[in-house]
């Protein structure tokens, strides 16, 4: 009923930039937090950054100053600028959002608490 597509992944050499991009689609009236998580091969998932729906942002002391979160709500959209990108931040990153209600097919009000996309790998490489 409700997805999130990311884009915007890809490969970028170290110290360059990519722009991250989650679309939520589907009937909505609204979206709680979203947020960046990220998981390297052999490692846990971990939080990049999350921004509630008035704005109030997180960010992992690792990439502060370096990663900016935002969102779109009437688009329903979040991203994730991410400059001066390292090496060992190769992962696939996972959007998430939380508390999302919607508009079922049955034209019920849904609410689905924990929602995550289906990645997309950023590759930071000479």
């Amino acid at each position: 009923q409700v997805q999130l597509v990311e884009s915007g992944g890809g490969l970028v050499q170290p110290g360059g930039s990519l722009r991250l991009s989650c679309a939520a689609s589907g009937r909505i009236f609204s979206i709680n937090a979203m947020g960046w998580y990220r998981q390297s091969p052999g490692k846990q998932r971990e939080l990049v950054a999350t921004i509630s729906s008035g704005g109030i942002t997180t960010h992992a002391d690792s990439v502060k100053g370096r990663f900016t979160i935002s969102r779109d709500n009437a688009k329903n959209t979040v991203y994730l600028q991410m400059n001066s990108l390292k090496h060992e931040e190769t992962a696939v990153y996972y959007c998430n959002a939380d508390d999302v209600v919607y508009l079922s097919s049955s034209w019920l009000k849904m609410t689905e608490y924990d929602c995550w996309g289906q990645g997309t790998q950023v590759t930071v490489s000479s």
